[in-house]
């Protein structure tokens, strides 16, 4: 898109209004990175606190699951409808709120609800943050390069929420809650004047005419039930009876959900939007990315403190170096972005994560820090040429009053692989460990078994993008022209 088709208050180049915007909308999604982060360091402490049960213990975390991937196609459209600026703001408040509302809870009721509110808000925030990015930054270069700072924010902030979560927890772990609420201050403070110069009210409907109800209902209560369902998956001995019903009335719904959008006149999600080829292989490749990434971190956290008995402190700063995307996604991927394309450089950080994770497989119950090294910092340079190119590949070329619900999209593909990820490995690991425990030989080989999950989630990774490079070859050797529309959707594949 030339400067001189760029809507109004669009950026074009990056001056000092695009890194105000920058560091807002970058330092949301930190904040979201952080606040999860901080959280799953500190929940023995919480636990021990408030006196909460396993099961409690679990639901504070699938809370925050559920709210957010529950309601993120929903935020990602109603930023389209209701605008992305004041969708923003507000659940950014929401945010705040709630999150310091679960640093002061004292039952765990208290603590559950909190989460689940503030997953609710990560749910309508992201979606609104990231198309607030694509709509903000003129296509081409300067929104590229903003995508990629901003990708690299995201998974800098769950690296070092992993440090920062063990530092906080040693004094007390309500400052894991207290602590993004001065965050969240300061960047809703500079938020509402910098925001405002977007004029981004200018294509929000107002109207509840255009609001599909009907779809938004069904299509929450799928996200909702789905994700219960893989969260289930963490405690098979639960009643698969029970899971499998999960599951068939979250599918039941997505299949009223499609009949519904089918016919409505303003659909919630347009059907058309999802034969894009590119698309779907973007977000098949995002639910497989952060599938394998957050199960990998999963079992590597479990090594460190139940088989070797490593600190909160010790554990996050043995991965803090996962968080290479946080230098790397602003600084070396956009070069190889400019001379390989996307789906190129896509394709060589799952190739990276495939063997980061096959190397992971010789643990041993007393390897040495230097041992593990090689998959870490593979992973950390995987994740920033896969993360970043994935999200332009997964907004390219897609309509700017559709912005959104590609940010919906997208992020409801990485909150369920995320999700997904984590619950096949503790299932995996928990049927492979059985009664042993602690740290034993059994321990280790659960977790060496587990880390197929992450291997498979890797190569299939590989698989998916690998058609994109296959459709791009088979595209040139025709030698035949193609519509701008479709060159760009080639591009971004």
């Amino acid at each position: 898109m030339s400067t001189a088709q760029s809507p109004p208050g669009q950026v074009d180049r990056m001056d000092a209004r695009a890194l105000g915007l920058l560091f807002v909308l970058c330092g949301a999604i930190f904040l979201e990175g952080i606040d999860v982060a901080m959280l799953n360091v500190a929940l023995p402490s919480i636990r021990a606190d408030l006196g909460l049960s396993t099961g409690m213990l679990s639901g504070v975390v699938s809370a925050y699951v559920l709210g957010y991937g529950g309601f993120m196609l929903l935020g990602g459209r109603a930023a389209d409808l209701l605008g992305r600026r004041r969708m923003f703001l507000w659940w950014l408040a929401v945010f705040v709120v709630f999150s310091g509302l679960g640093g002061l809870a004292t039952e765990g009721w208290m603590l559950l609800t909190a989460r689940f509110v503030t997953g609710v808000a990560a749910g309508f925030m992201a979606p609104a943050g990231l198309s607030l990015i694509t709509t903000g930054f003129a296509e081409g270069p300067v929104r590229d390069r903003a995508l990629l700072v901003y990708a690299g924010t995201a998974a800098g902030g769950f690296s070092l929420g992993l440090v920062v979560g063990g530092l906080l927890t040693a004094v007390h772990w309500r400052w894991v809650f207290f602590a993004p609420v001065a965050l969240s201050l300061l960047i809703l403070l500079v938020a509402v004047p910098v925001l405002r110069a977007l004029d981004d009210d200018r294509t929000a409907r107002r109207g509840l005419g255009d609001f599909d109800l009907a779809g938004a209902v069904t299509v929450t209560g799928s996200m909702l039930l789905l994700v219960y369902g893989v969260v289930r998956l963490e405690h098979p001995a639960d009643g698969w009876g029970w899971t499998i019903a999960v599951f068939a009335a979250g599918l039941a719904l997505l299949g009223a959900f499609a009949a519904i959008e089918r016919r409505a006149a303003a659909p919630l999600v347009r059907p058309g939007v999802l034969r894009s080829a590119p698309l779907v292989r973007a977000n098949v490749a995002a639910l497989l990315l952060t599938g394998g990434f957050f199960g990998f971190q999963f079992l590597v956290t479990l090594y460190l403190q139940e088989v070797r008995g490593w600190s909160t402190i010790e554990t996050g700063l043995a991965m803090v170096l996962l968080g290479l995307d946080a230098v790397l996604a602003p600084t070396l991927t956009p070069v190889l972005v400019r001379r390989f394309g996307n789906v190129r450089v896509i394709f060589g950080g799952f190739v990276l994560a495939t063997l980061a994770y096959v190397l992971f497989l010789r643990v041993e119950q007393d390897w040495t820090y230097a041992a593990m090294l090689p998959s870490v910092i593979l992973i950390g340079v995987a994740f920033a040429l896969a993360y970043g190119p994935i999200t332009i590949a997964a907004t390219e070329g897609v309509d700017e009053s559709e912005q959104g619900l590609a940010g919906g999209l997208l992020y409801t593909a990485f909150q369920f692989g995320a999700a997904f990820g984590v619950s096949a490995v503790t299932a995996v690991h928990v049927a492979a460990l059985g009664d042993a425990g602690g740290p034993s030989a059994a321990g280790v080989d659960a977790v060496r078994t587990a880390l197929v999950v992450p291997v498979v989630a890797a190569v299939l990774g590989t698989v998916a993008i690998g058609t994109g490079l296959r459709r791009r070859r088979a595209v040139i050797a025709a030698d035949t022209p193609l519509a701008p529309a479709e060159q760009q959707l080639t591009r971004s594949a």
